[in-house]
Parts: structure tokens; C-alpha cells; sequence
């Protein structure tokens, strides 16, 4: 997580300009539920096997992305556009998130069964946005801190505006919008080689070579246990993919490590510094948060007006 950053060739500092603002504030879900590594790496997949359980999805991940020859690169290229839309400068964040709908623009097919497909299609885009949201949100309750329903609605629907410069249309505005969505799409899912393949990559840490390796296995699994148990039939990923008690612990524990410790290069603490709050303002307690915060509120009240 070290910056500046690049994508596709653009760099992107997220200590600069100072003071420009990010599309979402430093208080919000997003800013504490994405600087944690554990739940990001989780929720990511999580997020990839509730795409891949739609043949149109997973055809044109499959197909079109470098994940198979490129899983490393592929990932990191995919945590730069998830992290950059909360955390960069709004014109770091527009720019890189037009290059992924440009992307996505040139990918068209047909699955397997001869059904065609677009990335752009906005049954697709809404669907690929919402797990995200759904895989990130679910991955920090599970493994970091329980999150309140308030908490959790409010994570939804701080979404919206992001979503949106990706051209979705309809965002899930809490865990039961998405599960409602979920219902819509369920009769299309079904199980493919091409999910055990992407498990298996994940298993062997190719995607996240930094990890360690005990962690390997537990991600995959622990991924696999976030699915509402209709997509897990529905992808039939049986028991061999249960969460172990030692490796639910042992996510926990590095996922709770992981949400104490600032690293000074990381896009959270940078864009903290670029904002005038100290570079470990999300690693501080609550009641020194609300503090910062307040100040910070305070200072920015007269370069709003």
C-alpha cells in the first residue's frame, strides 16, 4: 500500500494536493472499513465468487482480465481502484475510475451457452458493485469488528456516489437491499470449474504473495463462509471449503492487529495527512477520533463559505 501509487501508468499521490478532498470524509464507514488489509483481502474474494456464480460475469472476468496469467498484478490494479475511490483526491478517483469503464467498455462476448454479455450492462455493473460493498462490509464484521445494523446501513449507503461514477443505477442501500438483489439474480447462478480454478489461485497465494502463507488457505475458506448459503449450493462449494476454528482465529487476530497498526505510505494515513489530520487519525481510539474529527469539521467550516 505504499504511495504515490500508479494505474495504468497515471500516478496517484494520495498526500496531494493537500486539502483536496476525497468523495468520501475521513468519519465515514469506508475510511475505517478499507484501511484493514484483512478485510479487504477477504471481502475481495468473497465479492469475485458472488460475480463469478453469473456466467456473464465470470465469463468476461475470465476471458478479458489478466487474472489467469497475472493474478499479482491483476489484484493489485483492482485494490488501486477500490482504494483511490475513498481514500485518493476526487480527480485521482474520476480519472482512474473513467480508465475502468473505458476498460470495460471493450469487453463483450458470449458465455459458454451462447448467451452475449457486456461489462457495461447495468444489470451487471449493479450487481459486481454491490458485492463489493456487501464483501468489504461483511469481511470487517466478521474478522476485524462487529458492526451495529446502523453501521452497516450507513456503509451502504455512503456507496452511492462512488457507485455511481462507475455508472451503476441501482446501489444496495443496506444488507437487505442487497439480499434482494441477490434473490433477483439467484436462479442464474450455478457452479463452473472456473470458481474451484480462481479458489485454487487464491489457495495458493499467487494473488497475495505478501500474505502469510498459513493465511492462504484461511482467506480462500473464510471468503467461501461470507456467501449467503444459497450462492454456496447454488456454486457448490461443499465442505472442504469450511471455515476451520484455527483459521478463523487466526484471521481475527491479524485482522484486529492489522486495524491498530499505521503505516505512514499507506493511502489511509497519506490521505489523513492531506486532509490536516494526523497520519494515524484511524488508528486512534473513538473518543480521540470524535476530537480530530470535530476540529477538523471546524477548520473546514470557512473554506466552505
Amino acid at each position: 500500500m505504499n504511495t504515490p501509487s500508479s494505474y495504468l501508468g497515471w500516478k496517484i499521490d494520495y498526500a496531494n494536493p493537500k486539502g483536496a478532498p476525497a468523495y468520501l470524509e475521513p468519519g465515514s464507514m469506508h475510511w475505517r472499513v478499507y484501511k484493514n488489509p484483512i478485510a479487504l483481502a477477504v471481502g475481495g474474494v468473497a465479492a469475485v465468487l458472488l460475480e463469478f456464480a453469473d456466467a456473464r460475469i465470470r465469463s468476461g472476468v475470465w476471458d478479458h482480465s489478466s487474472y489467469k496469467a497475472d493474478p499479482i498484478g491483476r489484484s493489485k490494479r483492482t485494490g488501486i481502484a477500490a482504494m483511490v475511490g475513498v481514500y485518493g483526491p476526487q480527480a485521482a478517483a474520476r480519472r482512474v475510475i473513467q480508465g475502468v469503464t473505458n476498460m470495460h467498455a471493450r469487453v463483450s462476448g458470449d458465455t459458454p451457452k451462447g448467451e452475449a454479455y457486456r461489462a457495461l450492462d447495468p444489470e451487471l455493473l449493479d450487481w459486481v458493485s454491490a458485492t463489493a460493498a456487501y464483501g468489504f462490509l461483511n469481511a470487517y464484521d466478521r474478522f476485524v469488528t462487529p458492526l451495529s445494523e446502523a453501521e452497516k446501513t450507513r456503509f451502504y449507503l455512503e456507496a452511492h456516489p462512488i457507485a455511481r461514477l462507475y455508472g451503476v443505477r441501482h446501489s444496495p442501500s443496506s444488507q437487505a437491499d442487497f439480499m434482494a438483489m441477490m434473490d433477483k439474480l439467484a436462479p442464474r447462478f450455478e457452479p463452473h470449474p472456473i470458481v474451484e480454478e480462481f479458489l485454487g489461485i487464491i489457495q495458493s497465494g499467487k494473488a497475495a504473495p505478501g500474505a502469510p502463507k498459513v493465511l492462504h488457505r484461511a482467506l480462500a475458506r473464510a471468503s467461501v463462509s461470507l456467501l449467503p448459503p444459497v450462492v454456496r449450493r447454488k456454486l457448490a462449494l461443499g465442505r472442504e471449503y469450511d471455515l476451520g476454528l484455527a483459521d478463523g482465529l487466526a484471521l481475527k487476530a491479524a485482522g484486529k492487529l492489522a486495524d491498530r497498526i499505521a503505516i505512514r505510505s499507506s493511502p489511509p494515513c497519506q490521505a489523513s495527512v492531506r486532509l490536516g489530520l494526523p497520519y494515524d487519525f484511524l488508528y486512534r481510539g473513538e473518543a480521540e477520533q470524535k476530537r480530530l474529527l470535530a476540529s477538523w469539521q471546524h477548520a473546514m467550516i470557512p473554506a466552505l463559505e
